[in-house]
């Protein structure tokens, strides 16, 4: 690629003050970048970085692809956020639905302007409903989180949760046992092939003022993640698991509610998260977030 450029974002998704949420790369102008080179880039900002690219048929209006510092992942939802943000601000996109083309297939975009800033919703089917694990299996993961089993949820089994990629769901009973959690990292990687799950969710209902919401924390060692600090997909999993579960009860066919992560990394955001459900069996998943710009550079490789 000699003497290509390439505009590249640094942006803080879930959130509008730089410095908090959860962060992602966002190249545009990646249609010439080979999967080399795109996997270079990604390597050298060490971080999950989001190419947009043109689209190449005509059931989507463009495409973009996932690369974290290690490989190629199918999604990533705060980097579409961060993507979705980076290209309506800086290209003039109109506002209005964007069908975006995935390594998990297409997922619906649309793009709306609030309270004088840009504000990105992802619609998609849902997560697949994985295996509970097994007993065996449970006390090694709560063991690696520093978890007792007296604060589990006791309506929350541990449930693996595809989109994409997979995370295991952990339910705690307060949202107080978040911050005593103690991963063993390593023990974590090593469990993933055994639970079948990249990455461990661990979240707590939370009330206030008589609305339910959610905090939670995540863990995907074996992706290169020690933590991730807000995670869009997984809010998803997450909303379709309480639905499953009776957690959360629809109304009007429809559950809402607001998730937040990344306190105890000092990197605070939120996932506004909309189920759309027939009885316990969801049909739609609707992830919304906000999103900053933190820098821009030209690079050529």
């Amino acid at each position: 690629m000699p003497n290509r450029h390439c505009r590249l974002f640094h942006v803080d998704a879930f959130t509008r003050q730089r410095f908090t949420g959860n962060p992602a790369i966002v190249v545009l102008d990646a249609d010439n970048l080979s999967d080399e080179q795109m996997q270079t880039i990604a390597t050298e900002v060490n971080g999950e970085t989001a190419f947009v690219l043109e689209a190449e048929a005509s059931d989507h209006d463009m495409q973009v692809r996932f690369f974290t510092p290690r490989h190629e992942v199918p999604f990533v939802g705060h980097a579409t956020i961060a993507a979705q943000y980076v290209r309506a601000k800086k290209d003039g996109k109109p506002g209005g639905k964007i069908r975006q083309r995935t390594g998990a297939g297409i997922v619906e975009i649309e793009v709306t302007e609030i309270d004088g800033d840009l504000r990105i919703a992802i619609t998609q089917n849902p997560p697949s409903l994985g295996p509970v694990i097994p007993e065996h299996h449970r006390r090694q993961v709560l063991n690696a989180l520093g978890i007792s089993s007296p604060s589990l949820h006791v309506d929350c089994p541990l449930q693996v949760l595809t989109k994409g990629g997979s995370r295991l769901l952990v339910g705690l009973k307060s949202n107080d046992l978040l911050g005593s959690i103690k991963p063993d990292f390593e023990e974590l990687a090593r469990l993933t092939s055994h639970v079948g799950a990249e990455g461990y969710f661990v979240f707590a209902l939370v009330e206030n003022n008589g609305v339910v919401g959610t905090e939670s924390r995540m863990f995907v060692p074996a992706l290169g993640i020690r933590e991730d600090a807000v995670s869009g997909n997984a809010h998803g999993m997450l909303g379709v698991y309480l639905v499953n579960h009776g957690l959360m009860t629809p109304q009007d066919g429809r559950v809402v509610f607001q998730g937040r992560q990344g306190m105890w990394m000092r990197r605070p955001g939120m996932v506004e998260v909309a189920i759309e459900s027939s009885g316990k069996v969801a049909q739609s998943v609707r992830i919304v977030g906000d999103a900053v710009i933190v820098y821009e550079a030209d690079i050529q490789a």
